[in-house]
Parts: C-alpha cells; structure tokens; sequence
C-alpha cells in the first residue's frame, strides 16, 4: 500500500472548512459562510475585467472557476471573456482555456472527468456553439455544429456521458427555443421538447439520469418570459409530464429601483437525491415592477419599464415531490416579496435562495428543505444586492 503523501497528510489534519456559498454582486464575486459569518469579496488585479461571477466547483470544493468579461455588451456578440480557476485557501488565479482560443468569448460550462475537461460555449459567427475542452483549451471536440444556432443552458447526465441544453434559431433548424440532449461527441442527438411557437429553457438531470427538467413558456401571450410552467421528459425522448399549471413559476426574474435593477432566468434546481424540485410560485394576480415593453425593440437584454406603484403580491418557494406530484409551500411572508434563485447544499439539507422586496436588489438568504430556519446570510456589495448563489 503506498504511503499518504505530505499533501494528503496535511489535509487530513485541517478541520472541515464550513459550508460556503459563492455569489455575485453588482460585477462582483462575493464568499459567505452559511451561517453567515466571514464575508468578503474577491479580488484580482487583472486590467480591464469590469465583472467576475462563479460558475462552477471542482469536486475538490476548494478550487472554482470564475469568468471575467470586459466592458462590453455580452449579448451583442462583441465582448470577450476570461475563464480562470481561483483557490480558495491560497487565493491563487490562474487562466485557462488560452490556448487554440477559438472566439473571443467563451461561457464555460460543467466540469467533464473529475475536473480534467471542461464543456465550452464559444460564440463563433453569431453563434454559441457547444464544445469539450482540455482546461487549457486544446483537444477542442465539437458536440453542436454551424447552423444549429444558439445554444446555452447545459447540463452534465450523472454518468458524465450526455448533455442537456436549450438551443434557439440557426439556419439548419430555424425553430424556436428547444431542448435537446445528445452525446458528448455529437450522437444520439434528439429533441426532447420543440413545438412550433412555444419556448422551452434550462436543463438539469434527474440524479438517475432517466428525466430532464426544464421550463415551458407561451412567448405569444408572454413575449417577456416573465411566467413558466415545469416539465420532466423523459432523456431518451418520447414522452413529458408537466410539474406544474397556470403558468405561475416566475421564469424572467427582474429586481431592484433604475439604480440597481437586475435579473435574469430563474431557474428550478433538482434535490441531490432526487426527490425535491424547487417551484418559485407566483401570488394568484402577483405583478412585478418592472413590466415588459413589447411595444418596442430590445435594445439592452432588458427593456422594461420601472412601474412600482402597479406591483403587487409576490412569490414563494415551494417544493415538488418528484414521486408524487405533491407542491409543498415552504415559505409564508407577510407582506409578500419576491423569492427567487433557489440552490441546494451539496448534502441536500439546505437552500439558499435569493429575497426582495418590490423596487429593492435582492439578499441571499438560507433556510432549511422544509423552510425553517430562514436566516439573512448578506445583502451583497455596499447592499446593492446578492445574487446567483453557488454552494462551494
């Protein structure tokens, strides 16, 4: 049996280091434990990287990957991005994916192999397309091809041997949003969910690997996504079964007054054991402050205009047994706020999730699976706001 070395010796004789959470406010990447204690922000003296957010943990939990954009307009196709791995005991950054650079901007996805490949998603002719890397950026395989247009929202199978994601337009399938999955080289590609006109968006595997779930929204009646439902296809495609009805999961979350309004897709997280999906539930009548203006064209990724004396009600997380059907209700405010951006601990009995109220940047707050214990872990940079938590 060879002997442990020096490495292995010291980590073993370090106490556990508590349950932390990463999240990003106002460009910024934030750390907390998760009673909320030792805050602090990252910071690196890299020129002209005017935002940071994590993106994902190696299975180590001590070292993540971090990506950096410059000061451009990302959904114009004209920023470039940064990817890096920062550990968090030595504060260390380090640059990856350099090497055969094939677009200006990357968005990493999960980690493939224990940490050794990385799936890509460089925009290549006002495309994003999908790739496996090695983390310094050779051996690129391509797993989605020219044409097929825009694709994002990955997700990993359990084995490590599949992928999920959502794609849009292209010129070879010119449909709407869809989900699709395939193999990491490319095969066995199938949609699991594309009718005409509908949008579908997100991905994440059950823990057996058998289902996938994902978001259904009418653009026609909703053109600013602001409402989903939940469905489960299954991952060999053939059949679906809808979570949830009316339309009441608050998909385009948006937050804050002019001077610190946010947002972005908010997603449903699956239990790391599988029996629990995450339901953020919409108030019966619930309108937000910041309505969509379809009247107009697009012009910043936003285009909505800030009405807080037309807000009213709110949402609350709930939980949907995956065996059953049932929704739990695990959060009860009163007066209402918005609930939003759920995320499990690794060992299932937590969730951190994010909280406003009407015209206020959201907090990052923790609670237990059944809703007790709700405590305010931070309120983000100078309390501007905290969100896109991720279990470290």
């Amino acid at each position: 049996m060879p002997l442990p070395t020096r490495r292995a010796l010291l980590a073993a004789a370090l106490p556990p280091a508590p349950p932390r959470i990463l999240f990003s406010s106002r460009g910024r990447t934030g750390v907390v434990n998760a009673a909320g204690t030792g805050l602090r922000f990252l910071e690196f003296d890299v020129p002209n990287q005017v935002s940071w957010q994590p993106v994902s943990v190696f299975p180590d939990r001590r070292r993540v990957i971090l990506m950096s954009v410059e000061n451009r307009e990302t959904w114009k196709g004209t920023a470039r991005s940064r990817i890096w791995i920062h550990d968090l005991v030595t504060g260390s950054l380090s640059p990856i994916l350099e090497q055969d650079r094939l677009a200006p901007f990357y968005a990493p996805g999960p980690l493939l192999g224990g940490g050794n490949r990385l799936l890509v998603l460089p925009v290549i002719d006002g495309e994003q397309r999908l790739y496996s890397m090695n983390l310094d950026g050779t051996g690129a395989q391509a797993i989605t091809k020219p044409g097929e247009g825009f694709t994002y929202g990955v997700s990993l199978s359990p084995d490590g041997q599949q992928v999920a994601f959502h794609c849009t337009g292209g010129k070879s399938k010119p449909r709407g949003y869809r989900v699709e999955a395939c193999h990491l080289d490319g095969g066995n590609r199938r949609v699991l969910a594309g009718d005409e006109g509908e949008l579908y968006f997100g991905t994440s595997w059950t823990p057996d690997g058998n289902w996938v779930l994902y978001q259904h929204c009418h653009p026609a009646t909703d053109p600013g996504h602001d409402w989903s439902d939940l469905y489960l296809a299954r991952a060999g495609g053939g059949s679906k079964r809808a979570l949830t009805t009316g339309m009441r999961q608050w998909f385009a979350t948006s937050y804050g007054d002019p001077k610190t309004r946010g947002g972005g897709s908010n997603m449903p997280r699956i239990s790391p054991d599988g029996r629990w999906i995450t339901y953020t539930r919409a108030l019966p009548g619930s309108r937000t402050a910041w309505p969509f203006q379809p009247q107009r064209p697009d012009t910043d990724h936003f285009n909505r205009d800030y009405q807080p004396e037309n807000a009213r009600g709110g949402t609350e997380i709930c939980l949907i047994d995956t065996k059953s059907g049932a929704i739990r209700q695990i959060t009860d405010d009163d007066p209402p706020v918005w609930n939003f951006r759920t995320a499990w601990s690794p060992d299932g009995r937590s969730i951190a999730f994010c909280r406003a109220a009407v015209g206020e940047a959201p907090a990052l707050w923790v609670m237990d699976k059944t809703g007790g214990k709700r405590r305010l872990i931070t309120k983000g940079w100078n309390d501007e706001g905290a969100d896109h938590p991720l279990w470290v």
